[in-house]
């Protein structure tokens, strides 16, 4: 039987690619991506060869018995995302929940996340902590922030830069415009970013100076 390899990849910078991530990249059978013309660049810089299966959202469902059937057969395939660690706000979790099922042996690398950075750059507490990934951009949305504004401990977004003042507006409502926070955008590249203050100075800011770039949003738990 053969092996399934998660493998994270940067998030912007190159450098955060590991020795280990390489390697495996490149002795693996198949490599599955997200998004294969985003990730042939990747795979260019470091000289992998390996062939490439689009692997997405919208396949992912139909594709996984496939893919763990050839695992089983002996081969060993590895999973990536545009950047980060696949399944983490990204594809990845049927086919690991379909591999372990099938008794398939399942291997996660460490490395590249934004949400971790983010956290630990914000200056809130860090020691217990809970990750949203995108809230529901319609249905759900509302009553989701209505629950989260009784969560104690810190609280993790991602969110795409065209909808950060709004999110941030809807936040401040919910939670309070007094309610620490953080903005952290364009991790570990050129132009990395952190914007820490109340949630009505992070509206004032970003209403300002527009929005560019993924941004990782951390805001206060609700004070005990």
């Amino acid at each position: 039987m053969g092996k399934l390899y998660v493998v994270p990849t940067p998030i912007g910078n190159l450098e955060d690619m590991t020795f280990r991530a390489i390697r495996i990249l490149k002795e693996a059978d198949i490599i599955l991506a997200e998004d294969t013309r985003t990730s042939a660049h990747l795979m260019k810089h470091f000289e992998i060869q390996t062939k490439m299966h689009s692997h997405h959202k919208f396949n992912e469902h139909k594709t996984v018995e496939h893919v763990a059937s050839r695992i089983k057969a002996g081969e060993t395939i590895a999973l990536i995302s545009d950047a980060g660690t696949p399944a983490i706000s990204d594809p990845g979790f049927l086919l690991v929940r379909e591999c372990v099922k099938a008794g398939i042996e399942v291997e996660c690398l460490p490395g590249a996340t934004a949400l971790i950075p983010a956290l630990v750059v914000s200056g809130l507490p860090n020691d217990k902590f809970c990750f949203e990934g995108f809230l529901p951009q319609k249905k759900g949305r509302m009553t989701r922030m209505k629950e989260l504004a009784e969560e104690p401990r810190t609280i993790v977004f991602y969110e795409s830069p065209y909808r950060v003042v709004k999110t941030l507006t809807q936040l401040a409502e919910h939670f309070g415009e007094e309610r620490q926070a953080s903005c952290s955008r364009e991790l570990s590249k050129l132009h990395e970013q952190t914007v820490r203050g109340t949630l009505k100075e992070l509206i004032a800011h970003f209403t300002e100076k527009e929005p560019k770039g993924e941004f990782v949003m951390v805001v206060a738990g609700k004070p005990e």
